[in-house]
């Protein structure tokens, strides 16, 4: 018999002459069950709501083909791909967001704070000041947030890494970067600068169906690889010692994580600037919301693909003129950040 632990609950099942016990949890699965209608609804949304506002029923009905041409090219051309690329890259930063803050167990361990994102911004800005373009600027920013991840990596290095150490590291990284970044920015030509500056605040503008390809074919890679190696997250989080016992080896399956990790968020930052904070609240948020006892991933990724569409369908629709979506993050993240500084403040005058 095969024992397979997905919760609290334990559902048998017979699979052809053996038996297979599992255990199954209730709520996490109707939380994900729900942020999947959720998500789904805001998509909906996202396609009938702009310049030119469509009913629900007509959305469905061009969804199904029974449209006319000009309304397929509305919705097909013009908004699915911001909202499919919406969708991709908050599940991207949700689940990197996860893995982060599993290995590090710490709810800031994210991207954002280690300085992943950061550095991926100096690799594109590099990029850009170095073409005087944005052909190079996708490669620039997955170099540049590969070499951070790197670079934060070796840095907390001392007989292994810990995840205070790391985030130390991080956040010292973050700071070196910005200030580069600030000064690559002033010293380039104004054309050049506002390329650069543009890129840096995260949005979905301008992104066509050949970038939803390209996405979808880079995280479906990195998800591949992440099948193999995230069920070892779970014994990580039991620390270094309990995994080596278990036969683990530690160093090799953390860099491994962080690795994909890495991949997953300077993706995003690739085809979209800096998308700030997803990373850091989704997987907390979703934590809450399941009960669950550690991070965990799929709920992580469900919730920051809603939260990334939510913000831009805000961004797109709230104001006189399209914000790009990083404003609205990390106006969200400061909310977050206050929440949760409040929130500790209380247990303290307990």
């Amino acid at each position: 018999m095969t024992s397979i632990d997905f919760g609290h609950r334990s559902l048998p099942l017979r699979v052809g002459g053996g038996r297979v016990s599992g255990r199954l949890n209730v709520r996490t699965m109707t939380v994900s069950c729900g942020l999947i209608a959720t998500g789904l609804a805001l998509g909906v949304l996202a396609l009938g709501v702009g310049t030119v506002m469509i009913s629900f029923v007509d959305v469905v009905r061009t969804l199904l083909g029974q449209t006319s041409p000009q309304m397929h090219t509305l919705v097909f051309d013009w908004r699915m791909p911001r909202v499919l690329l919406g969708l991709l890259f908050g599940a991207a930063l949700g689940t990197g967001g996860a893995i982060f803050q599993s290995l590090t167990r710490n709810p800031l361990g994210s991207p954002d704070v280690i300085g992943l994102d950061t550095g991926a911004y100096t690799g594109a800005v590099v990029s850009i000041i170095a073409t005087g373009g944005l052909a190079l600027a996708v490669p620039g920013a997955l170099v540049g947030g590969i070499a951070t991840a790197l670079a934060v990596y070796l840095l907390a290095y001392k007989r292994g890494v810990q995840g205070f150490r790391l985030i130390v590291v991080g956040i010292a990284i973050t700071a070196i970067l910005g200030s580069v970044n600030t000064y690559l920015i002033f010293r380039a030509d104004l054309w050049t600068a506002q390329m650069a500056a543009i890129w840096g605040a995260g949005s979905l503008n301008e992104l066509l169906w050949s970038d939803v390809r390209r996405t979808v074919v880079v995280l479906g890679i990195v998800a591949a690889g992440l099948l193999l190696v995230a069920p070892r997250m779970r014994m990580l989080e039991m620390g270094d010692d309990a995994a080596r016992a278990l036969g683990m080896k530690v160093e090799r399956d953390r860099l491994a994580l962080v690795v994909l990790a890495v991949s997953l968020t300077s993706t995003v930052t690739a085809f979209a600037g800096p998308i700030l904070f997803i990373s850091l609240c989704a997987p907390q948020i979703a934590r809450r919301l399941t009960r669950a006892a550690g991070v965990q991933i799929v709920p992580s990724a469900l919730l920051g693909a809603t939260l990334l569409v939510a913000c831009d369908l805000v961004a797109v629709n709230a104001f006189p003129a399209v914000l790009p979506v990083g404003l609205l993050t990390v106006v969200m993240g400061g909310c977050y950040l206050v929440y949760v500084l409040l929130q500790q403040t209380r247990k303290e005058l307990r």
